[in-house]
């Protein structure tokens, strides 16, 4: 997840305005052969990536800027690779290669299914859901240098204390950085 300083992947208004990329800044699309994301982010998810694929040169819904050349190998990863939404409200989804799983039940079915790693995407109900479940095991951060004050976080509803072990930190430019802990 792409978090501010004080743990936030959303500011007040449910954006994480600071983000000027939406691209694969973790290196982990070689390491997964699926996605799971949540209800409540699918729907602007599908729209951002559905934009870049198909008028890549003009100014994203969202931002209002182009996309980024790493959101646009992003958007050409993220078309033909299997998403999951974990939605029990959510009834259409306009990417053929995306299907609804229904329970966290079924998210352990898809974690033993045969192959690569899920990539867990967000939004920041999901992530605390999955690492209140047990059912994440590395969590990737990157950090912008931002104090977002009110907004998202994933770690908000934890009822619990999470060990994790700090696989590596390294600072990725203009005072980002990333962390990987496995858990």
């Amino acid at each position: 997840m792409k978090v501010s300083i004080d743990g936030r992947s959303g500011g007040a208004d449910g954006y994480a305005h600071w983000v000027d990329a939406w691209s694969d800044d973790y290196g982990l699309a070689e390491r997964v052969d699926a996605c799971l994301i949540g209800g409540r982010m699918y729907p602007g998810y599908e729209q951002y990536w559905t934009a870049i694929a198909e008028h890549p040169t003009t100014p994203l819904p969202m931002t209002g800027k182009p996309a980024h050349a790493d959101e646009k190998k992003w958007s050409a990863f993220a078309s033909k690779t299997p998403h999951y939404v974990l939605s029990s409200t959510l009834k259409d989804v306009a990417w053929p290669t995306t299907r609804f799983v229904r329970s966290l039940d079924a998210v352990r079915e898809l974690q033993a299914q045969p192959g690569k790693a899920i990539y867990a995407m967000g939004g920041a109900m999901l992530i605390g859901t999955l690492l209140e479940a047990e059912l994440l095991d590395e969590l990737h951060l990157i950090t912008y240098p931002v104090l977002a004050g009110p907004g998202a976080s994933p770690f908000d509803h934890l009822r619990g204390t999470h060990a994790a072990r700090l696989l590596f930190s390294r600072q990725i430019g203009e005072g980002r950085v990333h962390q990987a802990y496995q858990l």
